[in-house]
């Protein structure tokens, strides 16, 4: 791969997974499929960062606000500056709390939507993934991951409350694929934390895939909800050191070395066929449409 795929994992519901599946696959991919990854960070609340070992972010000289603001103020950074290399084979750009400022201070900047693409852009070539593990809100910061990324995974909980946040997101997506980023691709929907024991989820998740599902990807394999999952945080490393024969290390692994690598998702949880980029226009945006009238929650 002669330029790194730019992945933005996004969901603007806080607790879905997102941080832990840019973790788990980020290292799935390097360790498993032997590539080069770097893990960003675009969130002020630094999990990414912290669930990597750095329990003091706001002590660390460089991070991603620190590069952005050189791209903003036209200002030279030495190569690598920032990047911080994990043992389990990923590298991090990290974040802590002065990105909050960034967030703000980005409705005064001209051509705001692509400093954070400007910035990725000179790192493409040293990698084979870049995963942003963006905010949990549909503000400036997650415009910017958008504009930089060539596609888009959503992890989602089958809960209704997040379920429901898909058709603001998916709205969102569109746009910015109108506006900003024509070449911006969904690879699919990542149902995490699932607990099929019950009703409720099994419910859901059968009407994401019946109606989202006929114009977006739903990827097949499904993270099940589990504690040890939770605790990887607490000691900096990801599913495959903390818990490497659980049934979470095997979803991921299984989500790393089907569902990403492929360039471009085929249609639907059934792998119907790709469609071509000229009908693949409407389709975030006839996605979020099937979300209208809200189907789940009859689940509910």
């Amino acid at each position: 791969m002669e330029n790194g795929k730019v992945i933005a994992i996004t969901n603007q519901k806080e607790g879905v997974g997102k941080t832990t599946t840019a973790v788990n696959l980020g290292v799935g991919l390097a360790q498993l499929q032997g590539k080069r990854v770097l893990l960003i960070d675009a969130a002020p609340q630094s999990s990414l960062t912290v669930a990597l070992g750095h329990k003091n972010p706001d002590a660390l000289d460089v991070t991603l606000a620190t590069v952005m603001d050189a791209v903003i103020e036209d200002r030279p950074l030495e190569k690598g500056a920032g990047i911080l290399h994990h043992s389990e084979g990923v590298d991090i750009l990290p974040s802590n709390i002065e990105l909050s400022g960034m967030e703000t201070g980005l409705f005064n900047v001209m051509s705001r939507e692509y400093v954070l693409k400007n910035a990725i852009d000179g790192m493409r070539k040293d990698y084979d993934y870049i995963l942003i593990d963006c905010m949990p809100s549909l503000g400036m910061m997650t415009i910017n991951a958008l504009a930089a990324a060539d596609s888009v995974i959503i992890p989602s909980q089958p809960s209704f409350l997040s379920t429901k946040g898909l058709n603001l997101l998916l709205h969102s997506v569109s746009k910015v694929k109108r506006s900003i980023n024509p070449k911006l691709k969904i690879d699919g929907i990542l149902l995490t934390m699932v607990d099929s024991r019950t009703n409720n989820a099994r419910g859901i998740i059968e009407s994401l895939r019946s109606t989202v599902g006929q114009n977006i990807k739903v990827f097949d394999t499904e993270i099940p909800h589990s504690v040890r999952a939770a605790e990887c945080a607490l000691t900096g490393e990801s599913i495959f050191s903390h818990d490497k024969n659980g049934k979470v290390a095997a979803a991921y692994a299984a989500v790393s070395g089907r569902g990403v690598c492929a360039q471009t998702a085929g249609r639907g949880a059934g792998g119907a066929a790709p469609v071509s980029e000229r009908e693949s226009k409407d389709h975030h945006a006839a996605a979020a449409s099937a979300l209208r009238p809200c189907p789940l929650t009859r689940a509910c």
